[in-house]
């Protein structure tokens, strides 16, 4: 079993889709990196996501996310940098799709292992729940039969599995593409596989779930440090 690296390093891209696209080059390029986390989605922008699917079935997922990724991606192969990115939307398969779309456009085919997280789309589950009288007492059964969207958030992102997963998080180079995972579970699932943070490592899991605050919103935080 090889050693586990004694430092971690996780950029943060993206903070909120429409951040600044110039990020994700600039921390791909300025120094050295593990990982880069993009963070887009927020409740609102699920619904808006929403929308754009069920009018086409091919959107559903932030399309930023794939120009920026056409720019850096000759960088990330190259440095072998893992990305973690909950652009997946509602519609994670799509995304996965057109980022495999633009490896094969840049020549990186066969260099990119490019992982999907489903199973938060939970639409179907809430309708069936509803009629059968299975939803909270605090949840309408009319207000989850007419609902237009039912997603699951999670707090971390399935990289922190082991390599014996089915998706595996040992290769040199790849991209995780997950639908609503939060802001922290982008840097906390990394961190809990690349340091075999076991799933009861609550003071660690704490730890990593605070760095992923900090990072995610590290504009924000330097904005305040300069202020005071």
């Amino acid at each position: 079993m090889s050693a586990r690296p004694a430092t971690v390093r996780v950029a943060a891209g993206q903070g909120f889709w429409g951040d600044w696209v110039e990020a994700p080059y600039r921390q791909v390029t300025g120094g050295p990196i593990d990982y880069l986390m993009m963070d887009y989605l927020a409740e609102v922008t699920m619904s808006i996501l929403q929308k754009q699917k069920s009018r086409d079935p091919a959107l559903g997922y932030a399309t930023d996310f794939i120009t920026q990724m056409e720019r850096i991606l000759p960088t990330v192969v190259e440095r072998g940098i893992k990305v973690t990115a909950n652009a997946g939307g509602v519609n994670p398969r799509a995304c996965a799709a057109a980022l495999a779309e633009v490896a094969r456009r840049l020549g990186l085919g066969g260099k990119l292992t490019i992982g999907v997280v489903t199973g938060d789309d939970l639409l179907r589950a809430a309708r069936r729940l509803s009629w059968h009288g299975g939803m909270s007492s605090r949840t309408s059964i009319p207000a989850a039969r007419s609902a237009t969207c039912a997603i699951a958030c999670s707090r971390r992102t399935p990289t922190s599995e082991r390599p014996r997963s089915s998706m595996p998080c040992s290769a040199a180079r790849r991209s995780s593409l997950p639908g609503r995972v939060t802001d922290t579970g982008l840097t906390l699932g990394p961190l809990m596989h690349a340091s075999d943070w076991s799933r009861d490592s609550w003071d660690l899991i704490a730890a990593g779930t605070v760095a992923g605050h900090i990072i995610e919103c590290g504009a924000q935080c330097e904005r305040r440090q300069l202020s005071e």
